[in-house]
């Protein structure tokens, strides 16, 4: 049986769980298949910014679904305004891999898949995605997208920058990487944090060229 070509989402630890968790979102409403792999650090930061902790790995595509579905439908939902869904709205496939699973099909280049991005993206992966390190499946599949020439899309989420990540960045766009900072615009007059949540997340579906129904666009 042909595997499905999926998109690989990595989620590291830098701030911005909601960020991964609508992306993830967007990505299985559309009815896309998605190769997971969330890091330690993400699990803490996924705690303590959302108040909920990621499934186990081993844990059932279903449980994964539920959590995506309903993690942002409490009081995130009611202070930030995010609009909740339900988990028979995500009709993609979801398949979650161990940060140090490496006899994953991501880890190889003859595992085809539409792209991959890091959200969000912390400093020391974008300094292990630039060194082309490979300590996890997170760098590994990074690297493999960047060596078959397939999309890479890093989200980092941090401020100020030191000369250290501005040097990695430009070194993983000369590498071919997409460097796309979590940096909500205003043109399209957000109401609420869900608004600028949302703006960052269709802009790394852009970048996907995948459909979306996050943020309008300029002149719309």
């Amino acid at each position: 049986m042909k595997r499905d070509i999926s998109i690989v989402v990595a989620i590291t630890g830098a701030s911005g769980s909601a960020y991964a968790i609508r992306l993830l979102q967007g990505l299985l409403k559309f009815n896309h298949t998605v190769d997971l792999v969330v890091s330690e650090a993400a699990r803490q930061v996924m705690q303590h910014e959302i108040g909920i902790p990621f499934p186990s790995d081993t844990a059932s595509e279903s449980e994964w679904k539920s959590l995506i579905a309903g993690c942002l439908s409490d009081w995130n939902a009611k202070s930030w305004k995010l609009k909740p869904l339900e988990t028979a709205q995500l009709a993609g496939s979801l398949r979650v891999h161990h940060s140090l699973d490496f006899s994953a099909g991501i880890a190889s280049g003859s595992s085809e898949t539409r792209g991959m991005v890091i959200c969000p993206c912390s400093t020391g992966t974008l300094s292990a995605v630039s060194s082309g390190a490979s300590a996890n499946l997170i760098h590994r599949a990074a690297d493999v997208h960047l060596k078959e020439r397939r999309r890479l899309i890093l989200v980092p989420r941090e401020t100020p920058l030191s000369r250290i990540t501005l040097t990695n960045m430009l070194t993983a766009t000369d590498a071919g990487a997409v460097v796309l900072p979590a940096m909500p615009g205003y043109y399209h007059r957000p109401g609420d944090i869900a608004d600028l949540i949302d703006f960052v997340v269709a802009r790394i579906c852009d970048q996907l060229q995948i459909k979306h129904d996050f943020s309008s666009r300029w002149g719309e």
